[in-house]
């Protein structure tokens, strides 16, 4: 299952061209932590991993309902977490 909303995509988007950077020099990789064993109805967990192909930087993020990844990578790219 797709943890990444699409708005999310969009948002991550729009940071990447904000700092002109090429959507294509990133990855992103994401793993489902969900339990699928419960029978609970609990939100959706997992990470994603962001990676800078250009350089091999790479962060993780916990995704999932009420995750604020996107804004947690915003924050390390003013931080120079993916500069070359």
């Amino acid at each position: 299952m797709k943890l990444i909303e699409p708005d999310e995509m969009e948002d991550f988007q729009a940071i990447l061209q904000a700092r002109h950077l090429a959507a294509d020099d990133f990855e992103l990789h994401q793993v489902d932590t969900t339990d699928p064993k419960t029978d609970e109805i609990f939100g959706l967990t997992g990470f994603v991993t962001v990676s800078r192909k250009s350089n091999g930087h790479k962060k993780q993020y916990p995704i999932g309902d009420g995750s604020s990844w996107v804004t947690e990578f915003e924050r390390d790219l003013q931080r120079g977490a993916f500069a070359g």
